[in-house]
Parts: C-alpha cells; structure tokens; sequence
C-alpha cells in the first residue's frame, strides 16, 4: 500500500508542483492528500491516519503551528514546516511545537523530497517498502524497475503504470473503465481498445507470468499470485 502524505499549502502553484513531484517520482510510492485552509487541513490531519505531513505556518484559519500542535496531542507523524519564515525564532518555535523538519522558502522540491524520504525510513524503522511482489512479478516504485523471477524486463510508461494498478489491487476485479480512469487520467483520446492493446503488449513483455494477468469475460481485468 502506498504511504499517506498530506501536503498543506495556500500557494495552488506550489501546492500543485510539490503534489505532482512526490506522485511523478515515488511513482505509486505515496498517496497524496492536500489542503490550501488551515481549517481543512486540521480537520484532514486530526481525522485521518497519515505517515508524513509537510505543512506550510502562514494559511488561512488554522496556522501550521496549530495543525502540528493537534497531530502532536495524537501520534508521532513526521512532519515537515515549509515556510517563508526564515528568522532564528520562527525556525525555533518549529522546532519547539514538534517539527521534524524545517525548510525555508524558496526551496528545491528534490531537496524536499530527500528529506521526505529520510523521514520516512526513520519513522518506520529503516525500512520504506518500494518493492511490490505478486507471484513471479517485482515491482520496485522507486526505481520503476520490474523483473519476472528475478529477471529484469522492459516496459513502457503505461504498461508499468497499469501493471502497478493492477498489483496494488490484486486480486480485484478492474473494469476497463477503471483502468482508464486510473492510468489514462482525462486523455479523452482513448477507449476500451487501448486498455485491451496494453493488457496483450504488457503479457507479451511478462513472457512467463503473463498468465498472472487474466480477463474476466464481461467484467475487465484481475491478477493473481499464480
């Protein structure tokens, strides 16, 4: 399963650009909640179990100091301040009301994603699971790599993204339009045909394990340990 990130920022550009950046580079690794209010974002942060939290200080409602005060009364959620603040109190106070990290604005976003990244691992003792197994099939998120019984073989963009839908919901039954909802996104240039093309071209690259990919007649697509 993917770990849950939420991103608190009144910025839409900024909020928009480190939530595509963490979704484009962990490639399935994270599952992306976001909030601009800081009255949404307490409610989201309180309500809900996350396993990081990059919180802007300066919002509407609530303020990021406040938001982390809450998560802090509940569990030990890493949580990262990005902020225009960049005076020695403010960065103490951060400190002071729980931060884990504090970064200044203007920042790099990999930087950013660094220290996420290293967060995370602390948190959860070392170990960030970016591989994915489902019989003979791995699938590393990080590294977007996939190997059959250890073997490395070569897909495109789409197939990995699918084959990854497809493991993360194994088991299951996706209808096709499921899959082009999830893979395809808003490209409106696509049909039924495609997910069937890709389905055949991703067997064909699995060689061994195609037969993990099966069709159920009627209904879509499913994969299976064996």
């Amino acid at each position: 399963m993917p770990y849950r990130l939420l991103i608190v920022e009144d910025s839409p550009e900024l909020l928009e650009a480190v939530s595509d950046f963490f979704l484009e580079e962990g490639a399935g690794l994270w599952e992306v909640v976001t909030a601009s209010d800081g009255n949404d974002a307490l409610a989201k942060a309180t309500g809900g179990s996350f396993d990081l939290m990059i919180l802007d200080i300066m919002l509407p409602g609530a303020s990021g100091f406040d938001i982390c005060k809450a998560v802090r009364r509940k569990d030990d959620c890493p949580v990262i301040f990005i902020t225009a603040l960049g005076s020695e109190n403010s960065i103490l106070k951060g400190y002071e009301t729980g931060c884990d990290d504090y970064l200044v604005k203007p920042f790099s976003t990999r930087h950013l994603y660094a220290k996420s990244l290293a967060l995370l691992k602390r948190a959860k003792g070392g170990q960030v699971s970016e591989e994915i197994r489902c019989g003979d099939i791995t699938l590393n998120k990080k590294t977007m790599l996939v190997k059959v019984k250890d073997r490395e073989i070569q897909i495109n963009s789409r197939e990995y993204f699918l084959l990854l839908f497809l493991i993360e919901n194994k088991g299951s039954v996706l209808t096709r339009k499921s899959i082009l909802e999830h893979v395809w996104g808003d490209d409106l240039d696509v049909n039924d045909r495609v997910v069937d093309n890709t389905i055949r071209r991703l067997r064909e690259s699995l060689a061994e394990a195609a037969g993990q990919v099966k069709t159920v007649i009627g209904r879509g697509y499913r994969i299976s340990e064996d």
